[in-house]
């Protein structure tokens, strides 16, 4: 079944409001950062974000942020695309988001917001010589899809291209093209929408990769087709081919072969690993979540929990 929207609490509200954040050089609570109705990214879009997640392990009392420096490196490159450079270095940005997270004092699930932005209150559309602002806020999150299995749909409306919006570049204006398609599944009764590309090929979810098992292979949409280059992705990938001795194919995929895949998952720091059960009203595989795809979540969900040392790397703990 499709998600029901759900309202905000009001305690969520005012835990949100006296959140320690940080923003242009300090650390400041939430309610206190506030721009203008001017300001160049929010009447243009001309801003990049990250998505950084952090998991609680209940029995060890500890709180992992997962592949930080990562997501701040590919930051680094995506805000360059519009102009843009991150302030600091990326290991006071990771001591920054530690400290915000302790400060915080967070015992469940979070999610992490990093945002580069042009913040001139001017009008006139152009990258060149305007300010911009930095900003990390955090939030509790939990899953942002079903981990269960998922209905998803075809999108009417394309991926963007990359000869018209850097698609490989979390940029803000860019995800109104998401919106778009994810409202439009929702409305229509599923639970996410999948784009193809302007030549008809597969692209990704609203804000999601995707992956097709078919004979025991895995198949992922190139980077030239308009993908974000997930970090998650990436990391699936190591683990398919590392711990379940996968192969793994990274070519483009027409849109019939995701009614005759095996199975079908989608993936992302939002997503995580999300089983696709259903496609335009068509059965994937049996309907169920698939083996392969529920093997690569377990070892996912082990890794990022803390409950797996060999990727210990991957994970920085924020208790000390």
């Amino acid at each position: 079944m499709a998600q029901a929207a759900t309202s905000t609490s009001p305690d969520a509200v005012t835990r949100r409001d006296t959140s320690w954040i940080w923003f242009d050089g300090r650390v400041c609570e939430y309610q206190e950062a506030r721009v203008g109705l001017l300001t160049h990214g929010l009447n243009y879009g001309t801003g990049v974000f990250e998505g950084i997640r952090a998991y609680w392990n209940d029995k060890r009392e500890q709180l992992y942020t997962l592949r930080m420096a990562e997501h701040y490196e590919r930051m680094r490159v995506n805000a360059r695309v519009l102009q843009m450079e991150v302030p600091l270095p990326t290991a006071e940005l990771c001591d920054i988001t530690t400290e915000l997270l302790r400060r915080n004092r967070y015992r469940e699930d979070v999610y992490v917001r990093p945002l580069i932005f042009k913040s001139a209150e001017i009008i006139g559309v152009k990258l060149h010589d305007v300010p911009e602002s930095f900003a990390i806020c955090t939030a509790p999150m939990g899953n942002y899809v079903g981990t269960s299995g998922i209905r998803c749909m075809v999108s009417s409306w394309r991926r963007i291209d990359d000869t018209m919006v850097p698609a490989r570049s979390k940029c803000t204006g860019g995800y109104v093209n998401s919106a778009l398609a994810k409202s439009e599944a929702l409305q229509s009764g599923f639970d996410e929408a999948i784009l193809l590309s302007m030549d008809g090929h597969v692209s990704e979810g609203s804000a999601e990769n995707i992956f097709l098992v078919r004979q025991g292979t895995l198949y992922t949409p190139p980077p030239s087709d308009n993908i974000l280059e997930g970090i998650t992705r990436q990391g699936l990938m190591h683990l398919a081919r590392e711990e379940l001795g996968l192969d793994i194919v990274e070519r483009s995929i027409d849109r019939s072969e995701l009614y005759s895949a095996d199975e079908v998952f989608m993936c992302g720091t939002g997503a995580q690993v999300a089983p696709v059960v259903e496609i335009d009203r068509r059965r994937i595989g049996d309907g169920e979540p698939g083996p392969v795809t529920m093997r690569i979540q377990d070892i996912y969900n082990g890794v990022v929990s803390g409950g797996n040392d060999k990727y210990s790397e991957w994970l920085s703990p924020v208790y000390s």
